[in-house]
């Protein structure tokens, strides 16, 4: 199955987010704010697909938030048209490249 990451963009944009008890407790503990992951689900870059991903394929998206490189590793239920959050973090130097979307070999 392929992602299809607009459809994903209006099952936000509809509210269908799922936010789970430990991914909230991830963002408070990382200081990053709800509405941070939804800009980055909004205008984000895909930088990497997941679509053998069980039970919903998944992708890993980029985005600046003020000065601040974030992932977001989000699935997608296209049967019930819902979005959920399975991490979020500010990537590392030591993992990835200075462009924080290629991870070093």
């Amino acid at each position: 199955m392929l992602f299809n990451l607009e459809q994903l963009r209006l099952a936000v944009e509809k509210g269908n987010i799922n936010w789970r008890k430990h991914t909230l407790q991830r963002l408070a503990e990382r200081n990053i704010l709800q509405r941070d992951v939804l800009q980055i689900l909004h205008s984000g870059e895909v930088i990497r697909s997941y679509i053998d991903d069980r039970p919903f394929p998944s992708i890993l998206m980029f985005g600046w938030i003020h000065a601040r490189p974030l992932h977001t590793v989000v699935s997608y239920d296209s049967v019930e048209e819902m979005v959920y959050i399975i991490t979020v973090y500010e990537p590392s130097l030591e993992v990835f490249e200075s462009d924080y979307k290629t991870k070093k070999q």
